[in-house]
C-alpha cells in the first residue's frame, strides 16, 4: 500500500484559527473550527497516516537561542485561555482519529522535518500543512508543503518567485538576510535582492565568502560577518535527525465515525 503521511503543524493552524475567533476565551469554538479545517484537509489529501505536532509550552527557546541570543526573544506568549485549553483541542483531534505529538526540548519544526524526511526518503508521499516557509528547504518530489489558509502549495516555483533562489539555497539566503520574525539578524546591510544576486552568482554561502571577485559594495558588508552568517544559517536549518520514539504504524490514520459525519 502506498503511504501518504499528512503532518499538521498544530500551533501554526491553531493560533491562526484562535486569532480569528470573536470570543478568544471560547476554546471549544476554536477546536470546532480547527476540526472543520482538518476534515477539509483529510478529504482533499486522503492520508494513510496523519499526526498533529505541537511545540512544547515551556519558555526555553532551545539550542537556537544559544547560537543567536535574540532568537524568538520578542515573541508574544501564547494567550492564556489557549494555553490552558490545548488539551481540549488535542482531545478533539483524537476523536477524529488524529494523534498529537508534543515536542520536548527540540522545536516542533525539527520534529516535523525529521519525520517528513524519514518517510519521504523511503518513497512515501508527505504533505506538511503549514504557512511556515521554513519547511520549504525540505522540498523534494515526495515532500510538499501546503498553506491551508491561502489554499496554495509552497513549491519550487513559489520559492523562486518569492525569494529568487532555489529551495536548496533557502538556508544560505536566510544566513545572509536573517529572519526578522524570529529575531535572526543576518548580515547587516544585506537585503533580499543582494542575497538573491549573490546566491545566483556563487550558489552557496561558503562560496560567497570564499570568492575573491565580490563587488566592493558587497564585500564591505560581508567583511567580518562570515561567522554571524554561518550561525544565522544554522539557526534557519531544520534538524532531520531527532530520535522520534515511535514508528509509522503508531500514526496510521483510522477515521472515527465522528470524522465522517
Amino acid at each position: 500500500m502506498s503511504i501518504h503521511l499528512v503532518i499538521i503543524d498544530a500551533m501554526n493552524l491553531i493560533r491562526r484559527v484562535h486569532a480569528a475567533q470573536p470570543n478568544p476565551d471560547d476554546i471549544a469554538s476554536t477546536a470546532q473550527v480547527c476540526c472543520r479545517a482538518l476534515n477539509k484537509i483529510i478529504r482533499s489529501s486522503d492520508p494513510t497516516h496523519m499526526v498533529a505536532v505541537f511545540d512544547h509550552t515551556e519558555q526555553d527557546r532551545g539550542w537556537r537561542a544559544e547560537l543567536i541570543p535574540e532568537y524568538k526573544q520578542g515573541r508574544k506568549p501564547m494567550p492564556e485561555p489557549l494555553h490552558d485549553g490545548l488539551s481540549i483541542i488535542q482531545d478533539a483531534f483524537w476523536d477524529m482519529g488524529i494523534d498529537s505529538l508534543l515536542s520536548s526540548g527540540d522545536e516542533a519544526d525539527d520534529m516535523i522535518a525529521t519525520l517528513a524526511v524519514k518517510v519521504a526518503s523511503k518513497n512515501g508521499q508527505v504533505t506538511v500543512v503549514s504557512t511556515d516557509k521554513g519547511y520549504c528547504q525540505l522540498l523534494q518530489p515526495t515532500l510538499r508543503i501546503r498553506d491551508y489558509f491561502q489554499q496554495r502549495w509552497l513549491d519550487s516555483p513559489f520559492i523562486e518567485k518569492e525569494f529568487a533562489v532555489l529551495p536548496t539555497q533557502l538556508v544560505d539566503y536566510w544566513g545572509l538576510v536573517g529572519i526578522s520574525s524570529s529575531g535572526v539578524s543576518g548580515v547587516p546591510g544585506i537585503g533580499p535582492k543582494t542575497a538573491a544576486t549573490l546566491l545566483q552568482r556563487y550558489t552557496t554561502l561558503a562560496h560567497i565568502f570564499a570568492a575573491d571577485d565580490i563587488e566592493p559594495k558587497w564585500q564591505k558588508k560581508l567583511e567580518g560577518n562570515q561567522e554571524l552568517a554561518q550561525r544565522c544559517k544554522q539557526v534557519a536549518t531544520l534538524k532531520t535527525d531527532i530520535a522520534l520514539g515511535f514508528n509509522l504504524q503508531d500514526i496510521r490514520y483510522m477515521p472515527n465515525a465522528k470524522t465522517e459525519q
